[in-house]
């Protein structure tokens, strides 16, 4: 089992910046990729960021330039981080790690506000 807790959302004006976290533990060894998810009201879930247990990035469409996901030496923290950020980027966000055939693994989600 891995555990994932999220923490660095928040209210913040349009334009501004925040960082999220997320700390994994249990059988962190069994990840493969990480990442970021977001759920606004009404809307489906959607994916924001993940990054590869090589480093690789891959990013939505709506935040590229905008957002930057990072990853420690352990991997056993994510980081995004946000700026130039925009009311519809008002969600949820959610951290996961994939473990392949192990399935995938949610935190609780992070508020994050964007007032206009």
């Amino acid at each position: 089992q891995v555990q994932l807790v999220e923490s660095g959302g928040g209210l913040v004006p349009a334009g501004g910046s925040l960082r999220l976290s997320c700390a994994a533990s249990g059988n962190i060894f069994s990840i493969n990729t990480m990442g970021w998810y977001r759920q606004a009201p009404g809307k489906q879930r959607e994916l924001v960021a993940t990054i590869s247990s090589t480093g690789t990035t891959n990013f939505a469409d709506s935040v590229k330039g905008r957002f930057t996901i990072s990853r420690n030496n352990a991997k056993t923290t994510v980081y995004l981080e946000m700026n130039s950020l925009k009311p519809e980027d008002t969600a949820v966000y959610l951290c996961n790690a994939n473990r392949g055939w192990r399935g995938d693994s949610w935190g609780q989600g992070t508020q994050v506000t964007v007032s206009s």
